[in-house]
């Protein structure tokens, strides 16, 4: 099989500051297992590096072309009843996200 690329989300927490992030990193791999192994063992150098614990949630997306300018690099799609305000209330727009802007 040959090699593609992998964007993986990680989870970590900051437990000194009641903060989590949200950690997207690009992999190449042959399958989307080694590419969750290459990012869990990054991940657990990461958390140790900014002082998080990670939290031992990755999840994988298999990319479609080559990384370039606008690429997707990482997508999850999620089944809600929830209406669209409340849905991204509930998992984005908490109101305490730090955010660029």
């Amino acid at each position: 099989m040959s090699e593609q690329w992998f964007g993986v989300r990680c989870v970590y927490r900051f437990a000194d500051v009641d903060t989590y992030e949200e950690r997207v990193t690009l992999w190449r791999a042959a399958a989307p297992d080694e590419a969750l192994t290459l990012a869990e063992e990054e991940a657990a150098e990461y958390g140790e590096i900014v002082g998080a614990e990670y939290l031992g949630l990755a999840q994988c997306f298999a990319m479609f072309d080559t990384p370039e300018h606008g690429s997707e690099v990482f997508s999850l799609m999620r089944t809600s009843k929830r209406e669209p305000e409340k849905y991204l209330k509930h998992f984005f727009a908490t109101g305490s996200e730090r955010q660029a802007g």
